[in-house]
C-alpha cells in the first residue's frame, strides 16, 4: 500500500511541476508582451502551489516594478535575494526599486571587529558552516589514527600538527556556526506594505506618534503585541506598527 502512495505522490509531484513550467513559460510570454498585471497573476499561481525559486521572485519583482508596484516590487526582489544572496542581477534590480521609496534612512556603521566577524559568519550559511565542521572532524579522526600508528618520528610530528588544526578550525567552525544561527534566528525582516504608516511610542492607536514611514521601506521587527509589531530602523529608530503595514519576508 505505501508503494502505491509513493508512486501517486510522485506521479502528483510531476503533473504539479509540469503544471508550473507551463504557468511560468506564460507568465514569462505576457511579460515580454508588456502584459504586467496578466503575468503577475501566472506568477501567484505558481506561488499558491507552494512552489519557490529565486527566478519566480525576481520575474514576479520586475513585472511589479513595471507597474510601479513599490512595496511589492522590493519584497519580491529581497525574497529572491534570500534564495540566491549572490546574484548581481537581484541586487542590482533591488537597488532600483529602492530608489523609487520616499524614506530616506541611514545606516549606522558596524565597529571594526564586529563588522569582520559578521562578514566572516555570514560567508557561509548554517548549513554551510555545519557540513565545515563535520568534514573537519573527518580530517581530525583520520590524522589522529594516522598519528597513533605511525611508526617514523617525522608523520607522527606532522599528523600530529595536522590534527591539532583540524581541531581548532573545527572549533571555530562550530562557533562560526553558532553565531550564523543567532544572527538568522534575530534577523526577521518586513516592508512597509502600506502607502503610509504611523509609527506609534506604544502598541496601541492612541499613542504618540513617533514617526512615518512610506511603502518599500525596509524595517526589522523586534517583537509582537497583539496586532502590533515593534520595528527598528536601519538607523536605530524603533517604535510600533500595526501589524496590516507590514509583510514580513521570512513568512513563505
Amino acid at each position: 500500500m505505501k508503494k502505491v502512495f509513493y508512486i501517486v505522490s510522485f506521479l502528483l509531484s510531476l503533473t504539479a511541476f509540469s503544471q508550473n513550467q507551463t504557468l511560468f513559460g506564460k507568465a514569462n510570454a505576457l511579460y515580454n508582451e508588456g502584459k504586467y498585471a496578466e503575468a503577475i497573476d501566472n506568477y501567484n499561481a505558481i506561488l499558491d502551489t507552494e512552489n519557490h525559486s529565486a527566478d519566480l521572485y525576481f520575474n514576479l519583482a520586475n513585472a511589479h516594478y513595471k507597474l510601479n508596484n513599490i512595496a511589492p516590487s522590493v519584497y519580491f526582489y529581497e525574497k529572491a535575494l534570500q534564495l540566491a544572496p549572490n546574484d548581481e542581477d537581484i541586487k542590482n534590480n533591488l537597488s532600483f526599486a529602492q530608489n523609487m521609496t520616499i524614506d530616506a534612512i541611514d545606516v549606522i556603521p558596524e565597529a571594526g571587529l564586529s563588522k569582520l566577524l559578521k562578514n566572516i559568519t555570514n560567508a557561509m550559511s548554517f548549513d554551510n558552516w555545519a557540513r565545515t565542521a563535520i568534514g573537519l572532524v573527518f580530517c581530525f579522526v583520520v590524522l589522529f589514527l594516522i598519528y597513533y600508528f605511525a611508526y617514523s618520528t617525522w608523520s607522527k610530528r606532522l599528523t600530529f600538527m595536522g590534527s591539532l588544526i583540524s581541531l581548532a578550525l573545527l572549533c571555530l567552525s562550530l562557533a562560526f556556526a553558532f553565531h550564523k544561527y543567532n544572527l538568522d534566528r534575530k534577523d526577521n525582516p518586513a516592508i512597509v506594505f502600506v502607502q503610509e504608516s504611523k509609527v506609534k511610542s506604544d502598541p496601541n492607536s492612541r499613542s504618540e506618534e513617533s514617526f512615518r514611514l512610506h511603502e518599500g521601506t525596509k524595517v526589522q521587527v523586534l517583537e509582537s503585541y497583539n496586532d502590533w509589531k515593534k520595528i527598528k530602523l536601519s538607523d536605530g529608530k524603533m517604535g510600533w506598527v500595526s501589524s496590516e503595514d507590514i509583510k514580513l519576508l521570512n513568512n513563505i
